[in-house]
């Protein structure tokens, strides 16, 4: 097993934080966050969405379930994998889950699941678990839509064979500034 911390000070460094993630996967990763309501979970998928070069804004799914954000090119023509964004909060059952079939596109994408944990580990061997958390007595600036002020603190664990010798953002002497 694979793991990194890493303290994010703002909204803009856990996007940051998303993008040099976004640098080591490829299509068929699978990627579950945990943490509290405003800890950081969309906005870190923001940065992953950035980071892929894919099209449309990443939300929170929390009322659609999933959204599927296509590639776009990047500068050299090529594309990198889609990003499906999931949002299992709602979700009531495994039942729930399996009838998102999730399983039938993984290969060819990167798809992430908050509120996943739990829920999804079973879709694949190798995973990256990301649990994000705010210090007790964060500041949570509800203005900024996405919780933005305040710390967070996340923990970036790799799970199976994939991630074994992967250096993960934020192990010490790695740049996450992205």
């Amino acid at each position: 097993m694979n793991e990194v911390v890493v303290r994010l000070p703002d909204a803009e460094a856990t996007r940051a934080y998303g993008r040099a993630l976004a640098a080591l996967l490829r299509a068929g990763d699978l990627l579950v966050l945990t943490g509290d309501l405003g800890a950081g979970k969309t906005t870190l998928t923001q940065g992953l969405g950035a980071g892929l070069h894919v099209r449309g804004q990443v939300a929170s799914p929390t009322f659609v379930i999933a959204r599927e954000h296509p590639p776009l090119p990047r500068e050299d023509g090529t594309r990198g994998p889609a990003l499906v964004h999931v949002d299992a909060y709602r979700l009531g059952s495994l039942d729930e889950v399996d009838a998102l079939d999730l399983d039938a596109g993984l290969d060819e994408s990167v798809t992430v699941v908050e509120w996943g944990a739990g829920w999804v580990e079973g879709l694949a061997d190798d995973r990256l678990e990301v649990a994000l958390q705010r210090p007790r007595g964060g500041v949570v600036d509800e203005a900024d839509g996405d919780g933005g002020a305040g710390e967070r603190v996340a923990t970036v664990r790799g799970v199976g064979d994939r991630w074994a010798g992967a250096v993960l953002p934020g192990a010490t002497g790695t740049d996450v500034a992205g």
